[in-house]
């Protein structure tokens, strides 16, 4: 098996601490929920999933892109 390169480490590790941000400020958000602390309404609510689900459109775009970059599967002379 070949040993990972020193770009695939540093994703790994990069990402991953990011990811793991990313959930640990989900969490919290969670933690509006509480409607005995926060007052919120049901357009608040689809305000703030729309932007969070754009968000996550847009980066997993610039994933996919990347991706399609090494697509070797293209016609090519």
């Amino acid at each position: 098996m070949a040993s990972k390169s020193k770009k695939r480490k540093r994703f790994e590790k990069v990402a991953g601490k990011r990811v793991q941000f990313i959930l640990d400020k989900l969490e919290l958000l969670g933690n509006c929920a509480n409607s005995s602390n926060y007052e919120y309404s049901e357009d608040d609510v689809k305000k703030m999933f729309s932007a969070i689900r754009s968000r996550t459109r847009q980066v997993e775009a610039l994933f996919q892109d990347e991706l399609s970059k090494k697509d070797n599967s293209k016609f090519k002379f």
